[in-house]
């Protein structure tokens, strides 16, 4: 009977703590958004972005990740594409790169997206593209592969690349990143911005700017530009 009720006392044990488990694991994920809750908020903080400048009147298009949509800002028009002409059409989307994977929302890298966020301008519009960050753990090879499908949708337009940030949740990735957009840049004959010099204030997050951060690194594009 001792033996047996041993047992049973490491059966009950062994239930309550499945059960702190599962109730844990529960109040974990109350209130977490999904994956598919969050991909949708991208698309839809990307699509009000997007819509503020209609596509005939763009004199200048961005495509480019979460810093060119605000994300994490209070005010997302303080967004750094802010400093840009008032013409200027900003196709972002959060979490998007030049590698395929770079995302977890399926087709949202650059190349993919440009077709759509050149639809309906002007031939030739100007064309900036803004990113990296999300592409700290995307290969060589994808980054690569994502930079060529790009640079053929973007055939016919003058383009400026500018270069991820050395934001301090990924700088220590975005050497290698930097440094392979120069190169396959100067390889495709486009212009190439590197920001990781910039001094830039970040969120709390160490990965998206401040307002302050923002304004600094849309005024190095807008010079740029001139």
């Amino acid at each position: 009977m001792r033996g047996r009720s041993r047992v049973g006392a490491a059966v009950l044990v062994a239930l309550v703590l499945v059960a702190a488990v599962l109730l844990g694991g529960a109040r974990r994920s109350h209130g977490t958004e999904t994956r598919v809750a969050r991909c949708e908020r991208y698309q839809q903080t990307a699509d009000a972005v997007e819509s503020r400048v209609p596509a005939a009147e763009a004199a200048l298009v961005v495509i480019g990740d979460s810093w060119s949509v605000g994300l994490g800002l209070a005010d997302r028009s303080a967004a750094w594409p802010s400093r840009l002409p008032s013409s200027t059409r900003v196709a972002g989307f959060s979490g998007s790169g030049y590698g395929a994977l770079a995302s977890s929302c399926g087709a949202v890298s650059f190349a993919d997206r440009a077709p759509e966020a050149l639809r309906d301008t002007a031939p030739g519009v100007p064309v900036i593209v803004e990113g990296g960050l999300n592409d700290w753990d995307s290969t060589d090879a994808e980054i690569t592969a994502g930079f060529h499908n790009l640079m053929r949708e973007l055939r016919g337009h003058e383009v400026l690349v500018v270069g991820p940030p050395a934001a301090p949740a990924r700088a220590a990735f975005m050497g290698r990143v930097s440094s392979l957009l120069a190169d396959l840049s100067r390889r495709a004959g486009v212009r190439y911005l590197p920001t990781d010099d910039l001094d830039l204030i970040y969120q709390p997050d160490g990965l998206h700017p401040s307002p302050a951060g923002a304004a600094v690194f849309g005024d190095a594009v807008a010079a740029a530009l001139d």
